[in-house]
């Protein structure tokens, strides 16, 4: 087994690892990047795409229905069979034939096959023939292997072979009944686009829904959950699993029996780290693999773990973040130049401690970044809630007869800017990045005063919370 060296190696290929393996070769560095899957990772073939496309139509036909003349046009039902085309189309058939045709043409060459470390700066691919290769960093080995579901210890969960959201996203077939276990994102969402394609719904969540975020959100979401038709059990444990002729049944804490065609774990996602030869560098498989803001492994000038592995906020957007910042970093660093030189200076990745946009497409949909106010308080600032109600805005008149909807800002007194803002309502998920922007960038109330949104759109919000503050300088 000959070695090719070239100056980095990123291990995964789906949206983080293509991130980071762009960035370097834009800085003239020589990148492989090694994938055992389907180039484009788990995001465009099992997650984010399919799963938004298997929403998108009960979403669109829920917010016709609320609108007068269009609600009289709308006399079907959701065809299934057509929600599952448009969610093939949108994951090309999960055929990753235009992903690799765009590695070609950014000069990245792709390695197909499982890769594990094999000491420092080498990387071992065994490829589906058995073939293995050996690659060896000059510069960098960046680790972007995204995450796992994991199955709770339930008695006979794993015999009655469960639905991760892998299966969800990915079947051609409504079940009759599904049980999902979990209130977190994944849980919420999935329920919801089963029940509008047809299925019985129950959601099991061991504590309450969509953990962390704002109170009046999660109780706008279950609302909306128990309109759909879903079964909503919170603070339930699942006690045991079993198989019953087709069905599976499940036995709940309280006692009660529980019977489901299809039954759907999405309880948690861990950092794919257990199988990637961690142990052969000093660390521990199976484990997130802790980094610094520029994501290298403390300890290593080589190593570097990027997105999902390295548990610091399991989002899409996030990893791609960290992955042009550790890019940066990796390109600086051969250069010989300190990260600071870097094209994103000494901040960078420090959006993924407090300020971490995020949309759950739930009906309504929940957006929010920054800081929820119990989580600021807890932090020790002096905050103030500004709370409204969406539907007093004129702009959600015109989007809707029956419009339902809530916003709070999270101001830190002391600095009179945002440091959390959360919406809950239509398509809010669009008001997301506004909010971001002024707390990211810690743009004083004085001067939001002068970003004046447009009439008649629900982004007036922006001037209810001002006029609800007060006039800056005062509003303590």
């Amino acid at each position: 087994m000959s070695a090719r060296e070239v100056d980095v190696i990123v291990i995964g290929a789906g949206a983080v690892g293509e991130n980071v393996a762009d960035r370097t070769v834009q800085s003239d560095l020589e990148t492989v990047i090694v994938e055992e899957e389907l180039v484009g990772g788990e995001c465009s073939y099992w997650a984010c795409m399919p799963s938004k496309a298997l929403l998108r139509a009960g979403a669109a036909v829920r917010a016709a229905r609320a609108v007068g003349g269009a609600a009289e046009a709308v006399t079907g039902e959701i065809d299934p069979r057509a929600v599952f085309r448009r969610r093939d189309e949108i994951t090309h058939h999960r055929d990753d034939a235009s992903q690799v045709g765009w590695l070609e043409t950014a000069g990245i060459p792709l390695v197909r096959g499982h890769a594990e470390l094999a000491g420092p700066k080498r990387v071992v691919v065994t490829a589906s023939d058995g073939t293995m290769t050996e690659l060896v960093a000059r510069h960098a080995v960046a680790v972007c292997t995204g995450s796992v579901a994991v199955l709770p210890e339930v008695p006979g969960l794993a015999e009655i072979e469960p639905w991760t959201s892998r299966e969800a996203t990915s079947a051609s077939e409504v079940p009759s009944s599904l049980a999902v276990l979990g209130g977190g994102v994944v849980g919420c969402e999935l329920a919801l686009a089963y029940a509008s394609l047809g299925s019985e719904v129950t959601l099991i969540a061991r504590h309450g829904l969509l953990g962390g975020q704002e109170p009046f959100a999660v109780e706008l979401v279950e609302k909306g959950l128990a309109e759909a038709g879903i079964r909503v059990l919170t603070d339930t444990d699942v006690a045991s699993a079993r198989r019953e002729g087709a069905d599976a049944m499940l036995t709940l804490g309280t006692g009660e029996e529980l019977r489901a065609a299809r039954v759907l774990v999405a309880t948690g996602r861990v950092g794919r780290t257990h199988d990637i030869g961690l142990e052969t560098v000093g660390l521990t498989a199976g484990r997130r693999i802790e980094v610094d803001d520029t994501l290298r492994v403390p300890g290593t000038d080589w190593l570097y773990a990027v997105g999902d592995v390295n548990g610091r906020a399991l989002l899409t957007h996030q990893g791609k973040y960290q992955a042009r910042a550790a890019g940066d970093a990796i390109a600086a660093r051969a250069a010989g130049r300190p990260v600071d030189d870097a094209p994103w200076g000494a901040h960078v990745a420090t959006a993924d401690h407090r300020v971490v946009p995020q949309v759950t497409f739930t009906d309504p949909e929940v957006a929010s970044v920054g800081l929820t106010l119990a989580a600021a308080e807890k932090a020790g600032l002096r905050v103030r809630a500004l709370d409204y109600d969406l539907s007093w805005v004129a702009g959600a008149s015109v989007y809707s007869d029956h419009y339902r909807g809530q916003a709070r800002a999270v101001v830190d007194l002391d600095r009179e800017v945002l440091v959390g803002a959360t919406f809950a309502g239509p398509d809010v998920g669009e008001l997301l990045q506004s909010a971001t922007i002024a707390i990211v960038g810690e743009v004083p109330l004085s001067r939001l005063w002068h970003a004046v949104p447009a009439y008649p759109t629900v982004s007036e919000v922006w001037l209810r919370w001002l006029e609800s503050f007060g006039r800056p300088g005062t509003g303590a």
